[in-house]
């Protein structure tokens, strides 16, 4: 597998020029590591000492509560960091298990090494920090929709999020496009397809919003607001 090119398709590493790419191998601590599909790369509560780049393959995280439920969180497709918010936490461990989907290969960058490139390379440092901004912003939103108690309530969540994130307000009709197909939304929500696709129906019904495949067309969206309290 070619160190340079994967690891250079990584976010937080595109800023790194392609020289400073083919010196890595010699200037940084790192390892290599392939798991068979099912594998579990990482559990929750393990030590996050490394820097974890998924460069192939896909993996899901999953989390169990306090109450002892399984939680999807999200599957994440080679080439992206892993857990690299919780490297420099003070309770550095993972949140979640982390498992292979597929057959996947791993960088692991040592601490240290990171804290190299930090020094070394600015635009990698503000590459790394927003890349973990960005996540943050996602897991504060997976969390307001698992808070919600009924799917009409994440759903509604989901769909107001992406109105912000579209920067279209809350102007009359708005036209969103899901970044999920309803499979892997229902996934997201932690419930089945046919009960999330009975929802939606159930939405189009009641004139609240108005769907073509991926296309939500917002119709009433005080009514959404009122759901996301559900």
């Amino acid at each position: 597998m070619e160190f340079s090119t994967k690891l250079k398709s990584c976010p937080v590493c595109s800023s790194i020029t392609d020289c400073e790419i083919k010196s890595l191998k010699e200037s940084i601590d790192y390892r290599i590591k392939r798991y068979s599909k099912g594998d579990i790369i990482a559990s929750q509560g393990d030590r996050c000492d490394s820097l974890y780049v998924l460069v192939k393959g896909k993996v899901k995280t999953e989390m169990i509560s306090e109450g002892g439920s399984l939680l999807t969180i999200e599957e994440i497709s080679a080439v992206k960091p892993m857990a690299s918010a919780f490297l420099f936490a003070q309770e550095n461990r993972f949140p979640v298990y982390v498992i292979a989907l597929e057959e996947c290969y791993v960088f692991t960058i040592f601490k240290q090494s990171v804290i190299k490139l930090f020094q070394n390379n600015e635009s990698f440092l503000d590459s790394y920090l927003r890349f973990n901004s960005n996540k943050t912003h996602f897991l504060t939103n997976k969390i307001q929709i698992l808070t919600c108690k009924t799917i009409k309530g994440k759903f509604a969540s989901y769909i107001l999020d992406l109105l912000k994130r579209g920067k279209k307000g809350f102007e009359n009709k708005p036209t969103v496009y899901m970044d999920m197909n309803q499979t892997d939304l229902a996934k997201y929500f932690g419930v089945t397809r046919p009960a999330l696709a009975r929802i939606m129906s159930d939405l189009q019904q009641d004139n609240i919003i108005s769907y073509v495949r991926n296309s939500v067309t917002v119709l009433d969206v005080e009514a959404l607001i009122r759901l996301k309290g559900f």
